[in-house]
């Protein structure tokens, strides 16, 4: 029987079997070859605080405290995979047995998937870049909620996959100067790799200073905050330009204490701006949606304006998840956007 990957608990990642039948009616059957996680979003929960704040209640849109989870144990392990369509269920017209496809899923040898979720990859597209549609179509929607333009000056506060991919969205977009701001060496060197123009080790209480030097002293026009960290985000509205933007994409934890909108926040007047790449309808709908994101992104991978090759790091076997992936959560330092390759 085969096996998936799932966290069963607070950081209790285990193997689980699952049945796989013939795929359905619209569905295609894929043999995964390689696959990747999203490390923000799966350490809120593999951590455990993403199930802190309580229940969605999609009505109301609030959270509600002590009403349910966000989302229940076991959590499926895993982000996208590419794979080779082995089987097709009725009605599906769109592809063939042997096509390459990038779906979204979880750490599994073979799946079942909606035909309509699927994307037909050309063969000139590496699965590293594949994988990363995920974290591009966030980047794409935090440059669009920024309104970064051409000569713009932009930061990127932490350097994960989505960060490294807001660097090479900068980059398109026609950034002057793009900063990227990250305590890892590695993570730093990828950005200066992939369009940054400067790279920052941040230092406690002084990042926002290094930054309006790095700007003649005017600030940002753009900061995009990924790093989940509340010192980031004190100093992205210390290194802000008056009257630009701070862009807040990530998915930390309750801050707590250790913000301060009274300081620099209060005289140069920031707009701040939640990004979601999900959360439709689009602040420029009717026109964007999450499907039209996803498409801009996918588009840019195939033609090899966003490359993933530098971020899928590391590569590790599917059956060795179990003692590989917990360094996500121990060893960041290790890590910038986990691979997985199946098989032999």
């Amino acid at each position: 029987m085969p096996k998936k990957f799932v966290c069963l608990k607070k950081e209790t990642p285990s193997w689980e079997n699952y049945d796989l039948s013939a795929p359905s009616s619209g569905e295609v059957q894929i043999r995964h070859q390689f696959g990747s996680e999203k490390h923000g979003t799966m350490m809120a929960f593999y951590k455990g605080y993403g199930n802190d704040r309580g229940r969605w209640d999609k009505e109301r849109r609030i959270h509600v405290k002590n009403e349910g989870v966000l989302w229940d144990y076991p959590v499926p392990l895993g982000n996208m995979n590419v794979g080779v369509v082995e089987a097709l269920g009725p009605g599906v017209t769109q592809f063939k047995t042997g096509d390459r496809v990038l779906a979204y899923g979880g750490f599994q040898p073979m799946a079942n998937k909606p035909a309509d979720a699927c994307w037909l990859l050309p063969a000139s597209v590496p699965w590293e870049s594949a994988v990363c549609l995920d974290p591009a179509n966030y980047a794409l929607c935090a440059m669009r909620d920024g309104d970064l333009r051409v000569g713009d000056r932009l930061v990127v506060f932490g350097l994960g996959a989505i960060g490294l991919m807001c660097v090479q969205m900068g980059k398109i977009c026609g950034a002057e100067t793009i900063i990227a701001v990250d305590p890892i060496t590695r993570r730093r060197e990828v950005a200066l790799q992939t369009g940054a123009t400067h790279a920052i080790d941040p230092l406690p209480g002084k990042t926002g200073e290094m930054i309006r030097e790095l700007t003649g002293g005017l600030g940002a026009d753009v900061v995009v905050e990924y790093s989940g960290s509340a010192s980031a985000f004190q100093q992205a509205l210390i290194g802000v330009a008056f009257g630009g933007t701070v862009v807040a994409g990530a998915f930390p934890p309750p801050y707590g204490t250790g913000l301060d909108f009274g300081g620099e926040a209060h005289m140069n007047r920031p707009r701040i701006i939640f990004s979601r790449s999900e959360s439709d309808p689009n602040r420029d709908h009717p026109r964007w949606n999450y499907r039209r994101l996803l498409e801009a992104s996918f588009s840019l991978i195939c033609r090899g304006q966003l490359d993933g090759r530098a971020l899928v790091d590391p590569v590790v076997p599917f059956d060795r998840l179990l003692e590989e992936y917990p360094k996500i959560a121990t060893q960041p330092q290790s890590n910038i956007k986990m691979g997985v390759r199946y098989g032999s």
